[in-house]
Parts: structure tokens; C-alpha cells; sequence
């Protein structure tokens, strides 16, 4: 816009018949906003006409606006565009007047920020962010580098409203790194991280133990639903029959085995396709041996494990059903009774089903839960006896979620986070964490880690400083994951500052040190809370803090110290990542006053005399050097000072001399002495204090001729105690006794009064005058001074008066015009004479003075002659004519009035 401005050129303005007031040479509005063109013609009824890139501008809707106020035009465009930046003109007539409207466009802010992603190798990622503005252009980057659309289709972009994608085919390793989108009203960063594919047994098959003619189903399940797998039996493929099938659906592969029979007892294993680890178990064929007993056979119950050892426990996940299937024998057959401790299960419990059939007793729990692990017994009777059996049933779940993690430091770009266990691990021990962590003001979270952490300490890295992060963490066991801990609180990734600079010894002394230090070069994107000081003796590692807490201050001073001590001192800058690296004295410190050689540094103003007036306060300020802390001594004129009128403070550095209300008797030399043993500095200030000067004396008046008085008198007795810079001398009328001042700042005593007036008697006063002011009372003229009348009588000079007449002459002609019908005309030209001539006006030699058509005006000398709407008739030659005494002279013009042209209006 600058460009096209100065491209622009400057021509010089003329004055213009047909615009009063034109356009402005540019214009600028936003975008989306309206604007408002204004220029004003000389003529109301003027046509005017609007161009826009030399194409003329129509009223079309709401889009352009036309007004017309008096002898004002207007031009508005409402919601501007990018295609109303353009060159606009304005025509009246044959006359024009042009412009330039720059449209500016507003920045393009980003809605919505990318997100971070962590992603497996192979998959498609997209980033995706929201801008302000519709159709607004973008630029994405990568580490900083841009990104274009290549052959390979690697990146494609695309753009829906204000919505813009970065999509990336087939991620790999090398795509890591942080991914940049540009407007020019803004910025988003978000990371992306790439994992090699690493699959992960969601449930892993289980040892079984059946029955003949039951059947056997072998299941796992996996995380890629794509991975392909072969089962083997004892080393050998197993393939697909009539009484076994294999099934692959999503993520879980099953084998089952119809009327299992002896011979498929075996190891069972499933290989996934292209993973280096495989899934094993056993299938165990239970064989119910019935012995042949006669007839009132008592009740038995056969199970291959029974007990409460850990062998001998029932697993089951939560969630899933429990089936306790127990074989029995017994003639006749046996009642069955399922208990857990104390209390008889029966169908009646809701979710537990009790059955029994020839042979079987059937124990069913439907979606297991916590509260049914347990012993649970079964008892079978008939009258030949009875027989009990105890089964230990475990529930195994996924472990409770963790605490909310805590952040124990924060870095540049990571941070440590710390977790406790979990207070249940789901009955299987728990194998490791996964982490998780997002952005604070993000919904997406990203995983940190795909293989399960043994630790409960992790330092999470990859981040951004100055961004808000939070964590939370998974539990994992044999069963799954657990559901998400609570988030952490936020946390910012900053990095420590650099070390403070410039760390050096300002003072010391028997028990105290002075340090002072700058601020760090680098401070980083956190805040700095402040510096933090030790110190240690040398040649011992245990650094003690000079004081509670930190400081704000870049200066510290250490009290009792050690005197004799050598010590060894550091700072460190401290914000919200932690400490920075100390700063330390390059050696140590032995804590013992520096004897320092007495120096009094005596003020600029008061290397010259001191002048203050009466009752003004004083108070002197002279630092001085020294140590151990120097004596000092005040003395006025060689004599001590009275405590009473002059106060005395010392201190450290400095020693102040004050007095409240200053007397004409403090005036004198002040001396002052710092003084360290037999080593010492003077130093001494002249105070003058001055006052107002008393009266002068013995005024006289020593002559008197014609209108004039000599006046003498002598200097005050009292000068103030300081220069007399001068007398006001004044007269007053004896009959009036009125005062009027002759001479201010007079220098001399003596002086000569004049332009007295005859006949009047006159008295005289003199003030003396110093630096401070008048003095109080003036000195009064005993004698007062007649002036004598004289017979002397003025005559007033005789002057010959000059001739000012001139004859009359036009300094300015009448012009020729030509007017149209029915507008007011006028006629002016412009005259001088002395006196004032007489003005006749005259039409074809007419006298038209009293014709009430026609106004006559005389201003300054310039005749204007006023035709009230003129008509053809009124045309002709018009003539001036002035006259005085000293002669005449007269002017003359052509009047042309033209009927005003009428334009055929179309209907």
C-alpha cells in the first residue's frame, strides 16, 4: 500500500471552476466495513458522475449509495471487498478529481490450534486447525522448513471453510518432529511421534482341562486386528477339520475342538505372522473313571484337583462367567447343595444358576465380580453317605487406576513425573505403567510409551517450552489396563537460567560481607522468582544459606560471619524449573575489616560560599570514606559548636549538619575533620547569611534649577551582610503626598530629579536594595524642593501641511462577462483618490443609480456592482465613473446574458 502510495503522483493543486472541495488523494478502510467518499461543487445543480477503474458506477441494491446534501456528494460502499481496491473518480462537467481506495484486509487469527499426535509407523496422520476467516491462505512447515505438495502425494492439504488439513500417507520415523501452520495473524505448533509397530497380547490363551465329548476352545486376542497367526499342536501345524476350526475375527483367534477325545491332549501354541514370540498352552483330557459298585453306591465326587493351594485355584476375569462343572457319582443319585462359607447358594441369588444332570453338577455365576472370589463347597448326598468338595475361585481384573501423578521438576523441554501404586492390582501383579500426557487447553492426549514402565518415576521429554502440559498414568497387569488416573496439575517446561553475572565483594568487615551481582543473561520463558546465597569455608562442601528464602534483590549484605574466616560465596537465580548454576567468587574471602584511608568528598555547591537567607533552614550533607568508621569533628572559627543551635548527625558514610532557622550570627567558617587513628582529611564551608539592609542615611537635596533637583545621600549603616546592589529613589507632590518611583537599581548616591512641574513643592525618599530586597524603611529629605515659576511663554512650532488630495484613478478595470439568464450577476473593479470620490454607475450611458434592479457596494475601495437575475435585455456596456474635487476617471465592460440551455428529458 506504502508502494502504490509514493507511486502516486504529486501534482499542484488548481483551483477549480467546478469542485469547491475534491477527493482526498487515497483512501483505507478494512475489510468487511463501508466507506464514505466526499467532495463539494460550486454549482448545487451540477451533474455528477462516478467512476471506478474508469468504468462509471451504477446504484445497484445496497451496494453503492448516492447522496446529495446541498452543494455536498457522497459516495458510500458498504461491506468492502478486496475487489474494491481500486482507483475511483469523480467527474463534473469536463472537470474530474481522483482517488485510490486501499482495502485492507484484517489478520487471519487461528480458531483452533493442531494437536499433538503419537502415532505406529505405517498409519495416516492428519493435522487439523481452525482459522477466523473463510478461504484464508496458509503455510504449513515442518522443523521449519515449508512444505509443499510433491509427486509422491506424502503430503496432501486440504481446505474445507475455515477448516485447513496437513495429511501425511504412510508415516515413518523420519516424519518426526514438530509441524508448524502459518496465517499472518498467527501461529499453532503441535509434534508429531512416530512408534515402530510393536504388538501387544491383549489375552493370552489359558491352560484347559475337559471332558471327553466336550469342547475345548483355545482364544487369545491381540492389538492389530490385521495380524494374521497358525496354531500348532506339539510342534505341528494344525489344520482346519471336521472336528476343529479356526477363526480370525478383528483382534481375537480362536481354536476349537468339538468331542475333544484322548488323543487331542497336547501343547497347543499360536504364532502371529511376523512377531518373534508365540502363545502357549495345554489342553488336559479329564477322564471320569466310574468304578462299578453295586447298587446303594454312596455319593462321590471326582475332581482331579481339589484343595485351597495356589495350584489348585479357579481363575476367572471379571466380567466374565464363572462355570463350575463337577463330576459326581452315586446310586441312587446324590442331592447336591453348592455353598460359600456359611450361606447356601440357589438360583434365587439372581445371577447365580444351580443345575445338575446325570452325572453333573452345575455351578454358573454370570459376569463375575470381585466379591465372588472365594472357597466355595459342594456337597452331594443319598443314603449310602455323602461326600464334600472345597473350590478356590479367584476374580482377576484390570488393577485400580493410580493417583494423580506428581510433578517432581520441570526442564526445558521435559519433566519428571512420579506416581504411587495403585491401592488394588486387580488380584495379578502389576507389570508396568503406560503415560499418557496433553496439552492444557487440548482434548486429545498423547501416549508416551506402548510397552508397558516398571518404574513409578518417568522423566517425559519432546515438549515445548512455555506450553501448559498435564500427565496421567495407566496401570497394567495380566488382565489389561486400568482406567485413567486423575490428570496432574498443569505444568510449565522451562528451562533454569543462566547464571547471575558480575558477582563481586561491595564491603566487608570483622563480622559482615557486602555482595552485589547482575541479573542473568538468559532468564527463559518463567519468571524469576529471585537469588538464592550461600556460603561455606573453604575447603569444606557444606554450603550453608545466607538467609530464609530467596530475595529480590541483586545486593545482599551477610552478618556475623566468622571473623579471620576464609569463605567461599555463590548465587544462584532462581524460577519455576529450579536453581541455576551458581556464580562464585573466582576465591575465597577472609572476613577482616580493610583499613581505608579517611576522605572527605566535599560537595560541588559547597566548594564556593553558601548564601541563605534569614530563617531558611540548612542542612549541609558531606559523605565521606573510611575504615574502620572515622571520627569526625565540627568546629565553626576554631571553636566547638553550640548543640543547642546546630545539629550534628554522623553515620557510616556521611555526616549532616542542620540548623532549623538560620540567624544573621550563624554566618562564618565551618570546618570539618574525619579522622582515623593518626591519619585525617579536612574540609571546611563558608556559610553567609544574608537579610534585608536598613534605610540609607543623610538625604539631601543639594540644588534645584529650572525643573531639575540634585539629590545626595549616603550608604546604609546595615548592608544586610551583603552588596548594596542598588537605590529606588521616589518623589511625591507635598499637596498629594502621592509616591512615584524616579529610578529602580539606581547604583550611584547621588542623582539629579527632573521634568518637575513649576510651581509645585516636591519631597524625596531612598530604599537601598541587596540581593534579598528592599530595605524595610526608606530614608526621607528633610528639606523638601519648591519649583519656581518663570515667565517664560511656549510657542508652538509652526509646520507648513502637506497636500494628500489625488485624483481619482481604478487600480482594478471593470471585466467583459457573459452570464446566463436568471442567476444573480456582478461587476467589480477597484479605485482610490482622495478624498473619496463619488461613484456613478452607468448602463449604454445611462445613469442606473436609482434603478431597483440593479445593487450598488463600495468596500475599502472596491466598487461591486450587483445585477438582480439578469434577462437578455439587461446586456450592454456597462461603465463606472468616480469623481472629486482633484479630477475624474471611469471604466467600462461588455455584459452578455445567455438563455440557459434545456436538455429533452426522455420519459
Amino acid at each position: 500500500m506504502l508502494k502504490r502510495l509514493k507511486k502516486m503522483k504529486k501534482k499542484e493543486e488548481k483551483k477549480s471552476a467546478a469542485f469547491l472541495r475534491k477527493l482526498d488523494p487515497a483512501y483505507q478502510v478494512e475489510k468487511g466495513h463501508k466507506i464514505k467518499m466526499q467532495i463539494e461543487v460550486a454549482n448545487p445543480d451540477a451533474e455528477v458522475k462516478w467512476f471506478k477503474n474508469g468504468q462509471e458506477i451504477h446504484p445497484t441494491g445496497s451496494r453503492y449509495i448516492f447522496e446529495s446534501v446541498g452543494n455536498k456528494r457522497f459516495l458510500t460502499i458498504n461491506n468492502c471487498s478486496l475487489a474494491d481496491d481500486a482507483a475511483y473518480m469523480c467527474v463534473v462537467g469536463d472537470e474530474k478529481t481522483v482517488t485510490e481506495l486501499f482495502v485492507k484486509e484484517p489478520p487471519v487469527l487461528i480458531v483452533r490450534n493442531l494437536e499433538d499426535q503419537m502415532v505406529m509407523k505405517g498409519e495416516r496422520v492428519e493435522f487439523e486447525c481452525e482459522v477466523s476467516e473463510e478461504g484464508a491462505q496458509v503455510k504449513w512447515e515442518k522443523d521449519g522448513v515449508e512444505l509443499t505438495r510433491d509427486e509422491s502425494f506424502k503430503y496432501r492439504f486440504k481446505k474445507d471453510g475455515c477448516k485447513h488439513v496437513l495429511i501425511i500417507n504412510e508415516v515413518t520415523k523420519e516424519d518426526c518432529g514438530h509441524y508448524r501452520v502459518k496465517t499472518n495473524g498467527g501461529q499453532s505448533l503441535a509434534e508429531l511421534m512416530v512408534q515402530e509397530k510393536q504388538l501387544e497380547v491383549y489375552q493370552s490363551i489359558a491352560d484347559l482341562t475337559v471332558k471327553a465329548k466336550d469342547q475345548a476352545v483355545f482364544k487369545c486376542e491381540v492389538s492389530d486386528e490385521n495380524v494374521k497367526g497358525i496354531w500348532y499342536k506339539n510342534g505341528v501345524e494344525v489344520k482346519p477339520d471336521a472336528r476343529t476350526h479356526i477363526t480370525h475375527i478383528g483382534r481375537i483367534h480362536k481354536l476349537t475342538i468339538d468331542d475333544v477325545k484322548p488323543e487331542d491332549e497336547g501343547d497347543y501354541t499360536f504364532v502371529p505372522e511376523g512377531n518373534a514370540f508365540n502363545l502357549s498352552a495345554k489342553l488336559n483330557f479329564l477322564e471320569v473313571k466310574i468304578d462299578f459298585v453295586p447298587r446303594q453306591d454312596p455319593p462321590k465326587i471326582h475332581l482331579d484337583c481339589m484343595g485351597r493351594t495356589a495350584e489348585s485355584t479357579i481363575l476367572v476375569v471379571a466380567g466374565n462367567k464363572l462355570r463350575l462343572d463337577v463330576p459326581i457319582t452315586g446310586d441312587p443319585a446324590p442331592t447336591v447343595v453348592w455353598t460359600k462359607g456359611e450361606k447356601v447358594l440357589t438360583d434365587s441369588d439372581g445371577r447365580v444358576h444351580v443345575e445338575s444332570t446325570k452325572g453333573h453338577c452345575i455351578f454358573t455365576i454370570e459376569g463375575a465380580e470381585r466379591q465372588d472370589e472365594g472357597v466355595y463347597s459342594v456337597i452331594v448326598r443319598n443314603p449310602a453317605g455323602e461326600d464334600t468338595a472345597d473350590i478356590n475361585v479367584k476374580v482377576v481384573d484390570v488393577p485400580d487406576p493410580p493417583e494423580a501423578p506428581r510433578i517432581l521438576s520441570v526442564g526445558e523441554d521435559s519433566c519428571i513425573v512420579q506416581w504411587d501404586l495403585p491401592l488394588f492390582d486387580g488380584g495379578q501383579p502389576v507389570i508396568g505403567y503406560v503415560l499418557e500426557r496433553k496439552k492444557k487447553k487440548s482434548y486429545r492426549w498423547m501416549r508416551l510409551n506402548f510397552d508397558p514402565y516398571k518404574e513409578t518415576t518417568y522423566e517425559a521429554k519432546r515438549m515445548i517450552e512455555g506450553v501448559a502440559y498435564e500427565m496421567r498414568i495407566y496401570a497394567v497387569n495380566a488382565i489389561g489396563m486400568s482406567r485413567p488416573s486423575a490428570a496432574s496439575q498443569p505444568f510449565v517446561p522451562v528451562a533454569p537460567t543462566s547464571e547471575p553475572t558480575g558477582l563481586c565483594v561491595d564491603d566487608i568487615s570483622d563480622t559482615s560481607i557486602s555482595l552485589k551481582w547482575r541479573a542473568p543473561e538468559r532468564i527463559g520463558s518463567a519468571e524469576l522468582e529471585g537469588y538464592g546465597v550461600e556460603y561455606c569455608k573453604e575447603g569444606s562442601d557444606e554450603w550453608i544459606p545466607a538467609f530464609s528464602g530467596l530475595t529480590d534483590r541483586t545486593s545482599v549484605i551477610i552478618r556475623d560471619l566468622p571473623t579471620g574466616e576464609k569463605m567461599q560465596f555463590r548465587v544462584r537465580a532462581y524460577n519455576m524449573a529450579g536453581p541455576s548454576p551458581p556464580a562464585s567468587l573466582q576465591q575465597a574471602v577472609t572476613i577482616r575489616e580493610i583499613m581505608q584511608r579517611p576522605k572527605i568528598w566535599l560537595p560541588r555547591n559547597l566548594r564556593q560560599t553558601l548564601i541563605k537567607k534569614v530563617g531558611e533552614t540548612i542542612n549541609l550533607v558531606i559523605p565521606f570514606q573510611g575504615k574502620p568508621r572515622p571520627q569526625v569533628t565540627w568546629t565553626k572559627n576554631n571553636e566547638p559548636l553550640d548543640p543547642k543551635l546546630v545539629s550534628i548527625r554522623n553515620s557510616d558514610t556521611d555526616t549532616i549538619l542542620f540548623i532549623r532557622r538560620s540567624e544573621r550570627k550563624d554566618s562564618g567558617k565551618y570546618d570539618v575533620q574525619v579522622q582515623i587513628e593518626n591519619v585525617e582529611d579536612k574540609a571546611n564551608v563558608n556559610i553567609q547569611i544574608v537579610d534585608l539592609p536598613g534605610p540609607p542615611q543623610s538625604l539631601k537635596v543639594m540644588d534645584i534649577w529650572g525643573f531639575n533637583v540634585a539629590l545626595e545621600w549616603k550608604p546604609p549603616k546595615d548592608n544586610g551582610n551583603c552588596e548594596i546592589t542598588g537605590y529606588t529613589i521616589q518623589k511625591a507632590d507635598k499637596k498629594t503626598m502621592e509616591w512615584y518611583t524616579v529610578y529602580e537599581q539606581y547604583r550611584r548616591t547621588n542623582c539629579v530629579v527632573s521634568d518637575l512641574i513649576m510651581g509645585n513643592e516636591y519631597m524625596f525618599r531612598v530604599y537601598a536594595i541587596n540581593m534579598v530586597g528592599l530595605s524595610p524603611e526608606p530614608c526621607l529629605s528633610k528639606d523638601s524642593a519648591y519649583i519656581q515659576k518663570t515667565g517664560i511663554v511656549y510657542k508652538h512650532p509652526s509646520y507648513k501641511e502637506h497636500d494628500f488630495s489625488e485624483a481619482p484613478k481604478f487600480t482594478h478595470p471593470l471585466m467583459s462577462r457573459s452570464v446566463i439568464s436568471g442567476y444573480n450577476a456582478t461587476l467589480s473593479c477597484s479605485v482610490r483618490g482622495i478624498p473619496k470620490p463619488k461613484i456613478t454607475w452607468y448602463k449604454n450611458k445611462m445613469d442606473i443609480t436609482n434603478e431597483a434592479k440593479y445593487r450598488m457596494f463600495s468596500n475599502q475601495g472596491v466598487l461591486t456592482l450587483e445585477i438582480r437575475k439578469p434577462c437578455p435585455f439587461d446586456g450592454g456596456v456597462y461603465m463606472c465613473k468616480a469623481v472629486n474635487a482633484s479630477g475624474e476617471d471611469l471604466v467600462e465592460c461588455k455584459l452578455e446574458v445567455r438563455s440557459p440551455v434545456i436538455k429533452d428529458i426522455k420519459k
